[in-house]
């Protein structure tokens, strides 16, 4: 069994002393997409964009190293990996000798891959690079000062979304104020999320009303942004379309989905200053 229930979330567990992959406890992506309607041939690509920012492993001398991971685990995974055991398995690094960083890499590819039922891309930065904690802002036109009476914060609501066939449009929209709550223990989830697409022009009101509907709504980060890829498409009709959510961390973690129609670019790993 994979229900979320079931997994370390909101339960007090020992942290593991030495490498252990089966502390990795993966869930089955196609509960949550047939809750959206969502069987058979996807209507995106994508991928989650993982930072991890606590990993510390002893080189083959015994001395500890640390490094930032990044983690990329494609939307067409058979799974997606809870966050808790996620943490649970890189902290059973800390006291685990390692040959080399590449061994390290690899082991993490595996363990990893063979979880997510994917192939996991791994890119370990060394803690000390000038590389390792740049701050961007995401590209877009900020919709959050709209002047607008809200007064709904869940369910999601996709009446709110709204376009115009008479106006065409070729943009890219960003807010921050994205939040949603963990399925199992309540917790908010907190993101800045941007809009990249091209079609019907979107009503930025009823766009920007249909975030805050996530509000109160208990999901996974990846699931929310499945959700909100899927209502924009249907509601809207756009000939191309990209959502990236970038979550705040927690727990040393943050997790940053990724979906668009076929053929866009896959994203790039810009770390906001909320993060």
């Amino acid at each position: 069994m994979s229900a979320p229930e079931l997994s370390p979330l909101g339960k007090t567990v020992a942290f593991p002393a030495e490498y252990d992959p089966g502390l990795l406890f993966p869930i089955p992506r196609a509960t949550g997409r047939a809750a959206i309607g969502l069987e058979g041939e996807l209507p995106f690509t994508g991928v989650d964009v993982w930072n991890a920012y606590e990993l510390s492993w002893l080189d083959s001398r015994g001395k500890p190293r640390v490094a930032l991971a990044e983690l990329r685990v494609p939307a067409s995974s058979s799974h997606l990996i809870e966050s808790k055991s996620l943490k649970l398995y890189l902290g059973s690094y800390a006291q685990t000798r390692m040959a080399d960083t590449d061994s390290l890499r690899a082991q993490l590819v595996h363990d990893l891959s063979q979880a997510a039922g994917g192939q996991v891309s791994v890119v370990l930065t060394p803690a000390a690079s000038a590389n390792a904690a740049s701050i961007e802002m995401l590209e877009g036109e900020l919709i959050d000062d709209l002047p607008l009476e809200i007064s709904h914060y869940g369910p999601p609501q996709p009446e709110f979304l709204a376009s115009d066939a008479e106006r065409r449009a070729d943009e890219v929209l960003v807010s921050h104020l994205l939040k949603s709550n963990c399925p199992v223990t309540g917790q908010p989830d907190w993101a800045s999320v941007q809009i990249r697409y091209a079609g019907p022009r979107i009503a930025r009101d009823g766009l920007l009303r249909y975030l805050v509907s996530f509000r109160q709504h208990a999901d996974f980060h990846e699931q929310c942004v499945e959700r909100i890829f899927v209502d924009i498409l249907q509601r809207c009709r756009p000939s191309r379309l990209a959502v990236y959510a970038r979550y705040t961390r927690r727990g040393g973690l943050d997790i940053n989905p990724f979906r668009a129609t076929p053929g866009m670019l896959l994203p790039g790993n810009p770390r906001t200053a909320r993060q």
